[in-house]
């Protein structure tokens, strides 16, 4: 399998057309047509992870963060970023980093995170805005169908919870082949009328090159009309954190010691008690003080995040039990989650969990 063939992979699991704007994601380093030996899953990129990824024979790491997170300016060695990314050219070992697309994609970081808390009912905090898109286009009435199916295969179509989703509208055509057209119906300089269906359909836009190629391959017509507009439709399976329930309602004490012993941590900041009940949690993995208003609205009982800073804790108001439990532990579950995913997905390729703790925050 080249680099490229495992992008391709990766990029089905989280797209990055769902990573943040301020985010670094996709190959960082490394030649896209290069075989791949064996796959090492990081959470961080560090020199360690290089010299790991060495002594397991492995060409290629795949980072949950990136290590290059600004441009680069000159590759001496003369902090930890250029010396990762020195060595790792010098051992020809390609570094994917993945980021905010699997922060976004329902099955990532944030379920991963709800998957080690046991919670039900799961779904999305935060959607991301604008990722639906719709086309419309016209086609003969009776090349309808056909056009509906290929653009149904290409991944259109789908909206919530539902699949091969189209509206249609029968109507007249018209229209003046000039002397440089190739009319599949009509004849050149007469005026023509077709009866043509008007086709709508929806589609998430990380599928948007694979419907417009269904679309041009599958027309019949020289020159497809078409447009393409976004909507306003709410995503459920895009977007950041997760609001989920517990099994059993909990005290907020119960609550916190449950949380130490699911997420194997020694130490929680917390906000206020409260005495009041937890059965409703939310969760974002990292940084996570832009979801506090989120998780009230969503009627959170509690939200666990990371690096809250002293203000942030006011924002509970006594509504809400606000946790933070470190950004490296609140996502220490992602890689082996990724290697689950990937193992999953491509059974007979080797995908090595890194034994490397990166966590630069030590507690004394």
């Amino acid at each position: 399998m080249l680099v490229k063939d495992l992008i391709n992979h990766l990029e089905e699991i989280a797209p990055l057309n769902y990573a943040e704007d301020f985010d670094n994601v996709g190959l960082l380093v490394g030649d896209k047509n290069t075989t791949v030996t064996n796959v090492l899953v990081a959470l961080d990129t560090l020199e360690e992870v290089v010299d790991e990824a060495i002594a397991k024979k492995c060409n290629f790491i795949l980072s949950f963060h990136p290590i290059i997170f600004k441009g680069l300016k000159s590759l001496t060695g003369k902090n930890y970023v250029e010396r990762t990314v020195l060595k790792a050219i010098k051992n020809n070992i390609a570094i994917y980093a993945i980021h905010t697309a699997l922060d976004n994609d329902n099955n990532g970081v944030n379920a991963m995170m709800c998957n080690q808390l046991n919670l039900i009912n799961q779904r999305i905090l935060i959607p991301q805005k604008q990722t639906i898109k719709k086309l419309t286009t016209y086609v003969p009435v009776a090349e309808a169908e056909t056009l509906r199916t290929a653009l149904f295969n290409a991944g259109a179509g789908q909206i919530g919870n539902y699949k091969n989703c189209s509206f249609n509208v029968n109507g007249i055509g018209t229209y003046n082949a000039t002397e440089k057209a190739n009319p599949v119906i009509g004849v050149i300089g007469k005026n023509h009328s077709e009866a043509e269906t008007q086709l709508n359909i929806t589609y998430a836009k990380h599928v948007e090159k694979s419907v417009l190629k269904a679309l041009f391959e599958t027309h019949s017509y020289d020159e497809v009309a078409y447009e393409v507009t976004t909507i306003e439709n709410t995503n459920q399976n895009i977007g950041m954190g997760m609001i989920a329930e517990l099994k059993t309602t909990q005290t907020e004490t119960e609550f916190l010691h449950y949380l130490k012993e699911k997420m194997d941590i020694s130490l929680i900041r917390h906000s206020k008690l409260s005495d009041r009940p937890v059965k409703k949690v939310a969760v974002l993995g990292g940084s996570g003080s832009f979801a506090i208003n989120a998780a009230k609205a969503a009627g959170a009982d509690a939200f666990v995040t990371s690096d809250l800073k002293y203000h942030d804790f006011f924002q509970a108001e006594n509504a809400i039990l606000l946790a933070d439990i470190g950004h490296y532990e609140s996502e220490q579950y992602t890689k082996s989650g990724l290697v689950a995913i990937l193992t999953k997905k491509i059974p007979n390729f080797a995908f090595i969990l890194s034994n490397t703790n990166t966590n630069p925050v030590k507690y004394f």
